[in-house]
């Protein structure tokens, strides 16, 4: 038994689906496959039930869930004191942030901080908000950045930068045409939206909530699992949305897409650490990082 085998079946147990798994670890799916199938062959246990295209833990992999669990939390908590005793000289860092944050902030960070500490490998899982604040609670990994509202006991968590919603249509839509949106007229245009979990998701069915509107009565027309593919869905006319302007900035100025005069709210990221784990002087010097001039916010602000 290896501890990627026992990272895997964590993830895979957690999510009880393969390729959503796969995604998540960026490997494919049919190495999280062959890792399971190796853990199950190995020891002589099933650990999942196949039910159609679904997969659910059997009796024996939910006992085992929570003791691989416990063994990665155990072994991951030895390499950050052996990493801390070498001084940064060598080392793992193992992040995982929601989509905006990863691939549109996150990125220069990492490789500042490679810079400054080359011995150490940079590792980044790309996830929902709901689904990094999981990991980061199991143990899977040592920092989470979110921008969506976290509310876990277990979690500390801090905002430290933030960034602008913009509401976007393709030019051809109705209400490019730079008239100002009431917000009854939110329930009278097809929506391209993230899946439920995801923070630019939360932040727009609050926005519904506080003007008195339910989300279940606006029509989605796609429900979508990126900010890329939702971008390129209403780019193409499929309806309206809300994203980060970090990701629908560039295509507004390049004429494919028309921002909406209509107020939305500024939002704040978070970073997120497991509370009964000590943070390690790679995580301290990582989050010097975030900064901003007067640091970190305190906890759960």
């Amino acid at each position: 038994m290896t501890f990627d085998q026992l990272r895997i079946f964590v993830a895979v147990a957690e999510r009880q689906h393969v390729t959503q798994a796969a995604a998540f670890l960026n490997l494919t799916q049919s190495a999280v496959s062959a890792a399971i199938a190796a853990l199950e062959e190995r020891h002589a246990v099933r650990l999942f039930d196949r039910i159609g295209r679904r997969i659910v833990l059997t009796d024996a992999g939910q006992q085992f869930l929570e003791e691989a669990r416990a063994l990665l939390g155990r072994a991951e908590q030895s390499e950050r004191l052996l990493a801390d005793l070498a001084g940064l000289r060598r080392g793992r860092l193992r992040l995982a942030a929601s989509q905006t944050v990863a691939n549109y902030w996150l990125p220069p960070l990492m490789h500042r901080f490679h810079a400054a500490h080359p011995g150490f490998r940079l590792e980044l899982a790309i996830g929902n908000t709901a689904e990094v604040a999981r990991l980061v609670q199991a143990a899977g990994a040592d920092l989470g950045f979110v921008e969506g509202a976290i509310d876990d006991p277990a979690l500390s968590i801090r905002p430290f930068a933030g960034d602008d919603l913009m509401l976007v249509v393709a030019p051809a839509h109705p209400w490019a045409g730079g008239a100002p949106l009431d917000a009854r007229d939110l329930l009278k245009s097809p929506w391209v939206l993230r899946e439920p979990g995801s923070g630019t998701r939360t932040v727009f069915e609050a926005v519904l909530a506080r003007h008195g509107l339910a989300p279940d009565k606006v029509e989605i027309a796609l429900e979508l699992p990126s900010n890329e593919s939702v971008r390129a869905a209403v780019e193409s006319g499929a309806g309206a949305t809300v994203l980060s302007a970090l990701v629908v900035g560039p295509a507004v100025a390049a004429g494919r897409l028309a921002a909406v005069d209509f107020a939305l709210p500024g939002r704040r990221f978070r970073v997120l650490h497991h509370k009964d784990r000590q943070l390690s002087l790679a995580e301290r010097r990582f989050l010097d990082l975030t900064q901003e001039p007067g640091g970190l916010l305190p906890e759960n602000e």
